[in-house]
This record gives structure tokens, sequence and C-alpha cells, in this order.
């Protein structure tokens, strides 16, 4: 049952979000000239890597899905999420920052603007304030030492 929890949310989300409605976007639309669809087959796989781990991280660590109906009982803050606060949506939008180099597409590209956008406000309006609620000071401790969108890279230790 676990299992089908998380496949629901996957679909439903990162799935429709950076697979199914680019497929429409798209149209058969072909691939970009090479220097662009290679830039952007790299971005999807990478973006694609990303999810994935940070589905892994949610299910095992966190005790939850990445969706806010059946959400995380444990805050992760392991992996990508030691550096950027919501490294899933940064996974989605390479994706689809991907998909649109990859097929030369500028619709795709405004749907990436779109889904940035939405995620945007959403994370300030409402998923912020719902870690707060079930986190607590451990959800505020964390929020002080990780940015939101732009990771911060670890320092590098200091020379003898």
């Amino acid at each position: 049952m676990r299992v089908l929890r998380h496949l629901a949310a996957i679909v439903l989300l990162p799935g429709m979000v950076a697979g199914l409605i680019p497929v429409l976007l798209l149209d058969g639309a072909g691939l970009a000239p090479w220097p662009l669809a290679v830039a952007g087959a790299v971005l999807l796989a990478l973006g694609l890597g990303m999810i994935a781990w940070t589905v892994t991280l949610f299910a095992g660590m966190g005790q939850g899905t990445l969706a806010p109906w059946d959400p995380t009982t444990r805050l992760v803050v392991r992996g990508p999420y030691r550096y950027v606060r919501n490294p899933m949506i940064s996974g989605v939008l390479a994706v689809l920052l991907g998909e649109a180099a990859l097929f030369g597409s500028l619709a795709v590209l405004a749907w990436w603007a779109t889904v940035f956008a939405i995620n945007a406000v959403y994370f300030v309006a409402v998923e912020e304030p719902g870690l707060r609620d079930r986190f607590g000071a451990e959800y505020d401790a964390y929020a002080a030492r990780v940015p939101r969108w732009i990771p911060r890279l670890p320092a590098a230790p200091p020379r003898a």
C-alpha cells in the first residue's frame, strides 16, 4: 500500500507537471539543434536524478510522500536538502528547462516560468507555514541556515 501512495504522488505531481503537460505542449515538435539538445538532455537527466533522490529521501527518512495530502512525518535535512530547501522543485524545474531546450520549445519554457511562479507563491504562503506548524523550532532552525531556492554550497575547509 505504501508503494501505491508513492506512485500516485509521483504520477499526479511531477508526472503531470514535468511529463504529461510538456508532452501536450510539444505537440510532436522535433529536437532542437544539437548543442541545445545536448544541454537539454543533460538538464533533463540531472533533474530526473534529483527528483528520484528526493522522493527516496521522503520515503525513507521522511516517512511520507512528496504529496501535500500525504506529507512526511519527519523533517528531511539530508542529501540535497542540506543545501537548498526545495530540491524536488529544483529537479522538476531542471526537467522542464531541459525539455524546453531539448525540443527548442518556447511553450515549455513558458510552462517552466509558470511552474516556478506558482511554486514561489505556494511555498511561502502554504508549504512553509505548514512545515512550521508540523516541525516548529526544528524547521525554523533549518530555514534559517538553508536557502529556499539558490543552493548554499558548503564552505571549503581552511588551509593549513
